[in-house]
């Protein structure tokens, strides 16, 4: 199948916008303009103003010797931009490759997606008619390059669809500027006595660049497909995701299952094919009234497996708010990995972390506490007690075993809290501590276990630690930073309370 592009022409792309905000304006001429050297210029006109002479470029004050009564209102910087940006994003929903095309137009690549809608003519069809209804006077056009795309949309006459390899000859009766030549080399141009373009494709490549240069050729390439074109999306496409429209809108919770499961299906389809697994899957719902819905899912591991997913899903789908309706579902894979199969045992052992139940049940109970809750901790190559561990995906290998051969508390601060200490000297554990204004009294004591920093960090101090156990029974690991100093206590530190 051959690429497909799509050309939209706004032909009052800003005027419309003011109308829609303010609709008596739909009724009567009016004009944008911007000062210039103490004089307002018309930087875009409505249909009404352009039916009496009135056109861009034209000074205010003359605008209005032909229209006494014309309505001249402030235009906004950079609104054309802003503009083609939000309605690419909204059109979105017909295609995942749209580009704006300043100063008021838009590309879509459309390869592969007008059979979704019925075929080309319907597709382009319900893509004009939909923003005509929004408001705005839009032209379309459908080809296999974008040059002639843009120069049907604006200078055909007789069908907007040209067919696959049909072109070449479609851009032989339309004027130069069909070609997106520059002012200067239509002035050239004209003066010439070239007024079609297949006047232009008969003379000699050599003579045309001697005369134009190479920008003339360029153009030329592009529009016949000689060149390639590259489109920069608004909205970068995932390599992973698949699209479903709707016939009608889908208003309800069924149906929107409905959706994600076929989608589901087939995403991991192409998934398993290729031997990958998500790990993170976005849906999105689109509106009939332009709004996006979407709801999102992780996994611990990497998955292919639709029923599990689904059921990740499922819980989020009340939470889809379908309003009028959702005419288009899509799916998107942003984090796919590599699934590696794991082998198939004769005899079912105990459940351990190679186990996809284990890692589908973490989904489930991630899926419903929310990221951040549950934790698997491995080992770290740090010395401080609290730099020695670190968390890690269920499928990540230890960098070490963990040290069965010294205590370490049950519970861990993350951070070190300051004590008041009596202790007798150096080396001898507390007598007593005195931690958030409650006094412990120790009745034993085991230590010093010494652990230093490492030696890259400048200016850390060993700490020398100490399990301790109170006269109500509570034991805690406490901590010198660094060699006694005297009688002061601000050495002193609580690190983490054992069970």
């Amino acid at each position: 199948m051959g690429a497909r592009f799509v050309s939209l022409w706004f032909r009052h792309l800003t005027t419309d916008w003011f109308a829609l905000r303010q609709p008596h304006l739909k009724d009567i001429p009016f004009v944008l303009a911007v000062p210039d050297h103490g004089r307002k210029v018309i930087t875009a006109a409505n249909a009404m103003a352009e039916a009496e002479g009135i056109d861009r470029g034209m000074v205010a004050a003359d605008a209005r010797i032909l229209v006494p009564d014309i309505h001249i209102l402030d235009d906004k910087p950079g609104l054309p931009a802003s503009l083609l940006r939000a309605l690419a994003l909204w059109c979105i929903r017909y295609t995942p490759v749209t580009a704006v095309d300043l100063p008021d137009g838009l590309f879509f690549d459309v390869s592969g997606c007008a059979h979704l809608w019925g075929g080309e003519r319907p597709y382009l069809k319900q893509l004009v008619t939909t923003l005509r209804s929004k408001g705005y006077d839009v032209r379309g056009a459908m080809a296999d390059t974008l040059g002639a795309a843009w120069a049907i949309a604006r200078y055909g006459r007789q069908t907007p669809i040209i067919g696959p390899g049909e072109h070449a000859g479609a851009l032989l009766n339309l004027p130069p500027a069909a070609l997106r030549l520059a002012p200067d080399v239509l002035a050239r141009l004209d003066k010439l006595g070239f007024r079609q373009v297949g006047q232009i494709l008969g003379t000699p490549r050599q003579a045309l660049r001697r005369r134009f240069g190479k920008d003339l050729l360029l153009r030329i390439d592009q529009a016949l497909g000689q060149e390639e074109e590259f489109l920069i999306p608004v909205q970068p496409v995932e390599a992973f995701t698949e699209r479903l429209p709707c016939l009608e809108p889908i208003s309800t919770a069924g149906g929107i299952a409905i959706a994600l499961n076929r989608l589901l299906e087939a995403l991991c389809k192409r998934l398993q094919q290729e031997g990958r697994g998500l790990r993170t899957a976005v849906f999105k719902g689109y509106r009939v009234d332009g709004k996006l819905q979407q709801i999102s899912i992780g996994t611990n591991r990497a998955s292919h497996n639709p029923a599990h997913l689904f059921r990740l899903f499922e819980e989020k789908i009340p939470t889809i708010e379908p309003d009028l309706g959702i005419e288009l579902f899509q799916l998107d894979a942003p984090k796919v990995e590599e699934l590696k199969e794991g082998q198939v045992s004769l005899w079912k052992g105990p459940c351990g972390l190679e186990d996809t139940g284990l890692s589908e049940l973490l989904d489930r109970i991630t899926n419903k506490t929310g990221e951040g809750v549950l934790h698997r901790y491995l080992p770290a190559e740090h010395y401080p007690p609290e730099r020695a561990i670190q968390t890690a995906p269920l499928d990540a290998k230890p960098a070490g075993p963990w040290p069965e051969d010294r205590p370490r508390p049950i519970h861990l601060l993350p951070r070190p809290e300051p004590v008041e200490v009596t202790a007798p000297i150096p080396d001898y554990p507390p007598m007593l501590f005195r931690h958030q204004g409650k006094l412990h009294k120790i009745l034993r004591a085991d230590g010093p276990e010494r652990i230093e920093n490492e030696w890259w960090i400048e200016g850390a101090r060993h700490r020398d630690y100490y399990v301790v156990e109170d006269e109500e029974g509570g034991r805690f690991w406490l901590f010198r930073s660094g060699h006694y100093t005297g009688p002061s206590t601000s050495q002193w530190y609580l690190h983490g309370f054992f069970a």
